[in-house]
């Protein structure tokens, strides 16, 4: 039985639709920080193990960004969001 993924545009679809893109939890420094905020940003980053926010890329279906929050241990998906709509959730 295949990974099956809810897409908020597309309904249910196979996990090999989808690419993962890394940690959606992390915080882009601005364009005039520090070369260690950079440095940080770029090379250094926890592997947590459990439930995280993860940026999914629906490369063959809609191909919008989403946040998929998941378990990396037993691969249970307990959300999608449209990435577009989570980015102004967290600017309000």
């Amino acid at each position: 039985m295949a990974s099956l993924i809810t897409c908020p545009h597309c309904g249910i679809r196979p996990k090999e639709e989808f690419t993962i893109r890394g940690d959606a939890s992390v915080t882009r420094p601005s364009p005039s920080a520090s070369d260690e905020a950079w440095h940080r940003y770029v090379h250094i980053r926890d592997n947590p193990r459990g439930r995280y926010l993860e940026y999914w890329h629906h490369a063959s279906g809609c191909r919008r960004w989403l946040v998929v929050d998941r378990s990396n241990v037993t691969h249970e998906v307990f959300s999608v969001t449209d990435a577009a709509d989570k980015a102004r959730e967290v600017a309000r």
